[in-house]
């Protein structure tokens, strides 16, 4: 535990849906719910103003509808949350040269390491600022002596504020809360623990080590007083070592034919591939899963001996192992995945030439279903990939110029053609699906300014801005963060 709040905690707030309504005006101020729209999505991020009706991440979609029926639902566009992370983690990395990212919209800043100590909080406030100038986006910030803490902090600082917790205040302010809140307290040991009375952080901390060690074990149980505690001693760590990459799609009906579910399998592995080739690694191990009808899941498994990369090697190994999978009753999930990573790959001349043929077909076949129509479980019929229109999906037209997709179905498309920085809501049409003038389009940048330089060191009390500052004990909305694939 440091004696410094130099852990800062960054959560991007309603990441995924704040893009949206950044990107369409006429979607600014009213409800947003991002993720999987057949009837098996999930949601991914719902706005702030989908969340007052009960919507949250990780929610059934269906669920979603039911209770907010007059939100925005629309497919995610990772390619563009992507751009926007790195503009992000760009700007955290400026801050200390250990930057630990947990995800697209979130990630750990040790301070002490860049040499910033001496005003944690107008750091915070400073990279706020940067934020929003650079993506147009809000960001909560928490700081802390330690990561648990500071992760805490960011949490009641949302949204769009700042938390920091001082040194010697963390006791008083962890013992009201739910022992969920603790890292390494999942439903499981949290429902162990109701069991025996205990609810809170702070009777953890008053059942004492002894009985947490009996409850949960010698490891586990001396894990969890430590934290409610307030002790935390682990590091800001970059670059988090990957353990596997995977992909995986939820189907809106069952695939009851045998040739199909090998089809998607196939699709699977390429973008699997795709992703592992991204990373800069290979991997030894792959993975199928498999989800049945009857909800049953099997993972099967096959370890190579020696790492790749390669296209049709990760396509036959994951083929060969469906085989051995019974899906004649159907199947609503499939994954395939590339563990045992490493850093290099056993070449082989005879599977780089597939390989080289596989990217020209993948070339000439346009964008992958992921980039062009993220909706998880449609297949798109050959040929037609650039006629699926999605809501949410950038496009452009002839006449009208840039626009987004608002709905399609019975041959035709509604567009609503507005850009990030128009005064209010765009124009809407409809056409034909197959109108030659309509064609999909890279998404355009949220804001127009390159993002602001370097921070200085240090700055001056008098020029952080006071909004939402709060202290040890501070507080605002919870909030739910996205899930990620």
């Amino acid at each position: 535990m440091r004696s410094a709040p130099t852990i800062l905690h960054l959560d991007m707030d309603a990441f995924f849906a704040a893009v949206e309504q950044a990107a369409k005006p006429s979607l600014r101020g009213k409800p947003v719910i991002v993720g999987g729209l057949g009837p098996r999505g999930v949601v991914a991020t719902a706005s702030y103003e989908a969340r007052v009706h009960g919507v949250h991440s990780a929610m059934a979609m269906a669920h979603a509808r039911r209770l907010c029926p007059n939100a925005a639902y629309l497919v995610p566009r990772f390619t563009v949350y992507r751009q926007i992370s790195d503009i992000v983690m760009e700007l955290l990395s400026r801050l200390s040269p250990l930057v630990e990212p947990l995800s697209l919209d979130e990630a750990f800043v040790d301070l002490e390491a860049g040499g910033i100590g001496d005003d944690p909080r107008a750091v915070g406030e400073r990279l706020r600022a940067d934020i929003r100038a650079a993506t147009g986006l809000t960001g909560s910030v928490g700081l802390a002596g330690s990561k648990l803490l500071a992760k805490i902090a960011s949490e009641q600082a949302k949204p769009d504020g700042l938390v920091l917790i001082e040194p010697g205040t963390e006791r008083g302010l962890l013992a009201p809360m739910q022992v969920r809140t603790l890292p390494g307290v999942g439903p499981a040991t949290a429902e162990h623990l109701r069991r025996a009375g205990i609810a809170t952080v702070g009777e953890v901390v008053e059942a004492g080590e002894a009985e947490l060690v009996r409850l949960l074990g010698k490891a586990h149980g001396a894990h969890v007083h430590g934290m409610a505690l307030g002790i935390d001693e682990r590091p800001v760590v970059a670059d988090r070592e990957h353990k596997s990459i995977s992909v995986e799609d939820t189907f809106d009906v069952d695939l009851t034919d045998r040739v199909r579910v090998r089809l998607e399998v196939d699709r699977l592995a390429d973008r699997c591939v795709r992703r592992l080739r991204s990373a800069g690694r290979s991997g030894r191990t792959i993975v199928l899963k498999v989800r049945r009808y009857d909800f049953t899941t099997l993972t099967r498994s096959e370890t190579l001996r020696a790492p790749t990369d390669d296209l049709a090697v990760v396509r036959e190994t994951a083929a060969r192992l469906l085989e051995a999978v019974d899906t004649t009753g159907g199947v609503r999930l499939l994954g395939v995945g590339v563990a045992g990573l490493a850093d290099f790959t056993q070449e082989d001349l005879f599977a780089q030439a597939a390989e080289r043929e596989e990217s020209a077909a993948d070339e000439e076949a346009g964008p992958s279903e992921e980039e062009a129509a993220p909706s998880a479980g449609s297949a798109v019929e050959p040929g037609r990939a650039e006629r699926r229109w999605v809501p949410g999906q950038d496009v452009r037209h002839t006449e009208y110029g840039a626009g987004w997709v608002q709905g399609s179905g019975v041959g035709r498309v509604t567009v609503r053609f507005e850009e990030p920085g128009s005064a209010g809501p765009g124009r809407v049409r409809t056409f034909a699906v197959a109108d030659p003038d309509l064609e999909p389009s890279e998404p355009l940048p949220l804001v127009s300014a390159e993002p602001p330089g370097p921070p200085p060191r240090q700055l001056s009390p008098a020029s952080v801005p006071k909004s939402r500052s709060g202290g040890g004990s501070g507080s605002g909305p919870d909030s739910a963060g996205p899930l990620m694939p």
